[in-house]
């Protein structure tokens, strides 16, 4: 055989084995995708289906999770990222680090997961292609569509994301309503299979409330199925895109993604390179595990401010509570119903009830100072009260304009003196077009006279007109809001909001959000006793809740208007608030008379930490209990809160994240014996005992009630005569 023979044959035979590597390659890739986590209780199987659809499916410790389900992108007017898929990469990593929350239920957050990358073709539309990236972390599941930019692919509009989750079963679920505007509806309990009957009782009627029309709930979805199993469906770094419900199919367990419309009808403008938020299912068989997750978090970038330490807890109380109790006092100054801005507000009629004067904010900030308190919020300080809700205006406020008798630059001096800042508030009655052309000016005004945190409202329909509290364009608000903030070193507590995705991490002077069935509902109907149960196995997977806990005159016939009208909790309960209701901002939301009724209570919430070490979650079941204890924040403090459902119960608390060999001091704020949440709510003991990393308490807790302790180090003489558990 010569040279050119034996160089034919050589070159058939490669080509022959290039073939078969080829054959080969493409059989693998055809194969599912299997990655478990890094302690191997989930896996994760991802695979094309016949026709080319993405499919993934579930698995906790062998139990089915999530059952074969597709995933996909419609896309208007455009050939969709549905089918004709085949797989052309494949990738996975492991990453495993830590990072610091500038403030936190946790001082280091540990981020620990196994990655697979799956990059998609589409040859029927000359190759364009999109990647899915899985993160599979000891607690949970995150998935996310990205898409690269390239020839075929610049600019495109979401019709709608068809992400399935279908559940292995009928759970029992923890659910509101699917709706485009409010978060703020109280939770129901069922089966999936009961929610069809179910919602047209739970849609209660709240204001600018927009249902979805199909059968739709909202996330976080909380469920609990038959055999022990914990599942959580949410979304994570929300940004540049409408938020999620989920459609329910009650008869096979099916949900799937729901995004928010705007005021035409899409559901998406799209510039390469992109992606979608994380899709997030959060699994345990423990619910402690549930609420100890940061899954959420880590699926958020960190921050890009260079300077955070401008960006601190705060707690505070405010001119609000009043304004909602037997008619105490109005936001409004005057009794007109139909005023502008521009004109002159010191000739409104006044009405006699305005509560943000002078006199009344000076009583605050004295009580603020007198008892260590932060700051002091203001609501009704600014014209445009007077009719500003229903009315779907554009120009209500200006924000930087006060009543007649608020003198900005004299209540920030007598605030500065005393050592107490001063909140601001902007409600901007949905008006966001209007509030982002005086921004700047309010924020230069707040700089000016020393505010360095705003509550923000979002009370009403939105203008853009026919834009939704949870669309993209809203969603690109919130967030603009919270970087232009940051310019000017203020923080943000936003109401009515769409619901958070741990963005606290990326843009972390954005340090609450009420956006829930919060205090205020208490005064408009009431809160079911295991409201606060429920939610931070809802509201708060996604970041920390303004809930403006700690009102201790819980009958609020007190005020004399007549009615029986009351906050369903015992006052510990709302003592335990501070440590279960986890926020960086907390307010001591009720009336200053009423703290000086019960100041041994009230010692409670002046010495609670709001930044924390450490936290544990000791028990837990959602709809029934909570219990959980802190560690606060480069102290040698702990504090613990305990809460439950409308029964009675014994919580069994332990101690064993004390350092070993010490004793401490335990302050338990316990119910009384006769306590109830509708009889003798303010019903409640204090004690002292010693304690250990060894000891175990089983501590009673009231019918609506709870339980609230703080431990610190003693003195011998402190120490001396206390009984030890």
């Amino acid at each position: 055989m010569n040279f050119k023979q034996n160089l034919l044959v050589r070159f058939r035979l490669d080509r022959k084995l290039l073939g078969l590597l080829l054959v080969w390659t493409s059989n693998f890739l055809m194969q599912a995708q299997v990655i478990t986590s890094p302690n191997k209780n989930l896996s994760l199987q991802f695979e094309l289906t016949t026709n080319g659809v993405p499919s993934y499916q579930l698995s906790y410790k062998d139990k089915s999770v999530i059952k074969p389900s597709t995933l996909g992108i419609e896309i208007k007017d455009a050939p969709s990222f549905m089918d004709g898929f085949s797989l052309t990469d494949s990738a996975q990593s492991l990453v495993d680090d830590s990072w610091n929350p500038v403030m936190g239920e946790e001082k280091i957050i540990r981020n620990n997961y196994n990655e697979l990358v799956v990059t998609l073709a589409q040859a029927k539309n000359n190759n364009r292609y999109i990647r899915i990236r899985f993160r599979l972390f000891n607690d949970g599941l995150g998935f996310r569509y990205e898409f690269p930019k390239q020839t075929d692919l610049n600019y495109f509009v979401i019709k709608e994301e068809h992400t399935e989750f279908k559940l292995a079963g009928d759970h029992k679920i923890f659910w509101i309503p699917g709706d485009y505007d409010t978060n703020e509806y109280a939770y129901t309990t069922s089966k999936i299979s009961e929610i069809p009957s179910l919602m047209k009782k739970a849609t209660i009627e709240i204001n600018s409330q927009f249902p979805i029309k199909d059968l739709a709930v909202q996330t976080p979805s909380m469920m609990k199925t038959a055999d022990g199993l914990y599942v959580n469906i949410h979304e994570a770094a929300l940004i540049n895109y409408p938020a999620m419900s989920l459609n329910i199919d009650a008869k096979t367990f099916k949900m799937s993604s729901h995004l928010t419309p705007d005021a035409v009808g899409n559901n998406g403008y799209m510039q390469t390179d992109t992606q979608t938020p994380w899709r997030t299912i959060v699994v345990s068989d423990k619910a402690t595990e549930i609420l100890a997750s940061k899954m959420i978090l880590n699926l958020n970038e960190p921050t890009k401010y260079k300077d955070v330490s401008w960006i601190k807890p705060m707690k505070f109380i405010g001119v609000w509570w009043e304004y909602f109790v037997a008619g105490k006092s109005t936001w409004a100054y005057g009794k007109e119903n139909n005023v502008k801005l521009g004109q002159d507000f010191s000739k409104l009629t006044p009405n006699g009830k305005h509560g943000a004067t002078n006199e009344r904010v000076k009583e605050y900030i004295d009580f603020a100072s007198k008892n260590n308190i932060d700051a002091v919020l203001v609501e009704g300080w600014n014209v445009g009260w007077e009719d500003w809700i229903g009315n779907w205006k554009e120009e209500v406020f200006d924000f930087v304009t006060p009543y007649p008798d608020f003198d900005v630059k004299a209540l920030h001096a007598y605030a500065a003196s005393k050592g107490v800042q001063i909140i601001m508030h902007h409600e901007t009655s949905g008006s966001a077009t209007n509030y982002e052309r005086r921004l700047d000016q309010a924020f230069q005004f707040m700089k000016d006279n020393g505010y360095n945190a705003v509550k923000t409202g979002y009370v009403g329909q939105i203008i853009p007109r026919g834009e939704h509290h949870d669309g993209q364009w809203m969603v690109n608000h919130y967030i603009h809001v919270a970087e232009r903030a940051a310019d000017y070193k203020i923080m943000i507590d936003s109401h009515e909001a769409v619901r958070p995705t741990g963005l606290n991490r990326t843009y972390p002077n954005w340090i609450a959000q009420e956006s829930a069935r919060g205090t205020e509902f208490e005064a408009m109907g009431g809160l079911a006793p295991e409201h606060t149960t429920i939610l931070p196995f809802t509201r708060l997977m996604g970041g920390p809740m303004d809930f403006t806990p700690g009102i201790f005159q819980t009958d609020l016939s007190y005020y004399g208007t007549g009615g029986n009208q009351r906050v369903n909790t015992t006052l510990v309960k709302q003592l335990a608030y501070y440590v279960t209701m986890y926020s960086p901002l907390q307010m001591a939301a009720d009336i200053p008379d009423n703290y000086n009724r019960f100041p041994d209570a009230f010692q409670f919430i002046k010495d609670v930490a709001l930044d924390w070490d450490n936290s544990y979650i000791l028990e837990a079941e959602p709809g029934d209990y909570i219990t959980i204890a802190r560690k606060a924040k480069a102290k040698n403090e702990w504090f613990i809160g305990g809460i439950t459902d409308e029964n009675s119960r014994t919580a069994t608390i332990s101690f064993d994240y004390l350092p070993k060999g010490t004793q401490y001091i335990a302050t338990i704020y316990s119910d009384g014996k006769d306590a109830n949440w509708n009889e003798k709510p303010q019903s409640y003991t204090i004690t002292k005992v010693i304690v250990t990393s060894k000891s175990v308490l089983k501590q009673y807790i009231a019918p609506g009630g709870g339980v609230a302790i703080s431990i610190k180090t003693g003195t011998a003489s402190e120490v001396k005569g206390l009984k030890k558990i």
